[in-house]
């Protein structure tokens, strides 16, 4: 069995759990709904590859997290993500301190913090600085193309689960270090469940037509980071760029 079916098993037991009892073990909100809020960090090498991979410089030996180990390239996709790989050290726009996009930035090996409101849920993320806000008043995507590194979110409540919907990326970021790429055609649909007080079920589905066959999924679990805080993250790469943004050199 690979391990990405193997964890799916263990999550469906685990959201067998009846109602009752996910009440009294869950955080909800004033709304009822699952309190995603807290501190919270994935381990895993997925920031790496996605796949089943050996260790190789720069990069730790990891399980996949991909459904079936397998992503549905086009062609030229496969050609790209080949030579990002041979180029990751100098051209993976992470090295050069610019946001790793989405989902890629969910499984950065930093802390995130979540906070939730009936209708935003605000994730602050170590990296960067890097902030992302799911709209959940159930409002719309706005119209046109919006060429953004973290997309546009809006999310709703399907069950116990927060389901976000998240368009508008510009192609520039990889979804990880081996030089995966992907289109500003790129729909991704994200899963958050809280399965207890200390666990997230996490799940992506990636729909980009302009760079795979079909659309792709993978999931895996995010752990509660106890005892955790958010601390200062610098990247030095574009020092200059981001004070040149916020007003020249100070």
């Amino acid at each position: 069995m690979r391990p990405f079916l193997l964890a799916l098993g263990i999550a469906s037991a685990a959201a067998s759990i009846s109602a009752a009892q996910m009440t009294t073990t869950i955080p909800r909100g004033a709304d009822g709904h699952p309190d995603l809020s807290g501190v919270w960090q994935v381990v895993n090498t997925a920031a790496w590859n996605l796949q089943n991979h050996v260790a190789e410089k720069g990069i730790p030996a990891g399980l996949g997290v991909v459904e079936g180990d397998e992503i549905p390239y086009q062609p030229w996709a496969l050609k790209k993500k080949a030579e990002n790989g041979r180029a990751r050290t100098t051209s993976d726009p992470d090295t050069k301190c610019f946001l790793p996009g989405v989902p890629r930035v969910t499984y950065m090996p930093f802390p995130f913090e979540i906070a939730q409101t009936p209708k935003t849920t605000a994730i602050m993320y170590e990296y960067v600085h890097a902030l992302r806000t799911i709209y959940t008043d159930g409002t719309s995507h706005p119209e046109g193309h919006i060429d953004w590194w973290m997309g546009d979110s809006r999310g709703r409540w399907e069950g116990e689960t927060l389901v976000v919907d998240t368009v508008g990326f510009n192609e520039r970021f990889w979804l990880s270090r081996e030089g995966i790429p992907h289109t500003e055609k790129l729909h991704l649909i994200e899963k958050f469940t809280r399965l207890d007080s200390e666990t997230l079920k996490y799940e992506a589905t990636i729909d980009d037509p302009g760079a795979y066959t079909k659309p792709w999924s993978g999931g895996w679990f995010i752990r509660w980071a106890a005892g955790e805080e958010m601390y200062e993250y610098m990247c030095q790469e574009n020092n200059r760029d981001v004070r040149h943004m916020y007003g020249g050199e100070r």
